[in-house]
């Protein structure tokens, strides 16, 4: 007789819902993540079939950012919210590589997250790696961890990212105003880093048809232009290129358009004067 595996979370976490982090990890071909998180994915893979590329891409997009802050802007300090699961190329490791003195927060609001990231993403010794579970929506709760003030001097520079995670912020929870509040406490020579989705380069059916798919994925979703996205580094200073598809943000070469279209991610860098 057959029977029927049943899923298990930890104990407090809802596996029946998606989660973005969990959804993110099937894409990057995780294993941590539930049968409601690969629905959520294949619902929004009817939209946008490329979403995987996109995933990947902007991994690819963390490793080269991170590596051009630490290797040519000196930054030994990184908070990174909407860590997600732990994959290839973490920021602590990219860091670290370079100078094993590098400390790093990383920041989630689920706990399997949080669990995983204390098991797998030990850094070094000379080092701090520290992990918190809170949500960007409140800003004044990640700013004040006592696990981040520990780890972090924020009278210093600091490099704060927020991949990936901006297109889950609604209008409605004022994006700009969360993104606004952890910038203002950043010291001068600290820098911003953003990615996030746009439908910038797909046509209008396949927006109408990816917004409804992602309006049926359980996990609500907000696609920016360019213009949008570029209101996160408003009193900034942009590091070249700007704001750009993140597939060529530090790239060597330009990649195929084909490529940008596939990814439709938008990446930008900023510096607080």
């Amino acid at each position: 007789m057959d029977v029927k595996h049943v899923e298990q979370g930890p104990s407090g976490v809802d596996i029946t819902r998606p989660h973005p982090a969990r959804r993110y990890d099937y894409w990057l071909d995780g294993k941590d993540n539930f049968a409601a998180d690969r629905a959520s994915a294949a619902e929004v893979e009817k939209g946008f079939p490329t979403v995987r590329t996109s995933a990947r891409q902007n991994r690819r997009f963390l490793k080269r950012v991170i590596t051009h802050l630490a290797e040519q802007r000196g930054i030994r300090q990184f908070i990174d919210i909407g860590a997600g699961l732990p994959a290839a190329d973490n920021v602590h490791e990219v860091a670290q590589a370079i100078d094993p003195r590098s400390r790093i927060v990383y920041v989630d609001n689920d706990p399997i997250v949080l669990a995983h990231a204390r098991v797998l993403l030990r850094g070094t010794r000379e080092g701090a790696t520290a992990y918190i579970e809170a949500d960007v929506r409140r800003p004044s709760t990640i700013l004040s961890a006592p696990d981040l003030l520990d780890t972090i001097d924020l009278d210093r520079p600091v490099a704060l990212t927020l991949l990936a995670i901006m297109h889950f912020v609604p209008d409605e929870d004022r994006p700009y105003e969360l993104v606004q509040q952890l910038r203002d406490a950043l010291a001068p020579g600290s820098f911003l880093v953003v990615s996030q989705a746009t439908h910038d380069y797909l046509t209008p059916e396949e927006i109408a048809e990816s917004a409804r798919r992602n309006a049926r994925s359980g996990v609500r979703f907000r696609a920016r232009s360019a213009a949008e996205f570029g209101r996160f580094f408003t009193g900034l200073e942009l590091v070249p290129p700007g704001v750009t598809s993140v597939v060529n943000w530090g790239a060597p070469v330009a990649r195929p358009q084909s490529l940008v279209v596939e990814t439709s991610m938008l990446g930008g860098v900023g510096r607080v004067p």
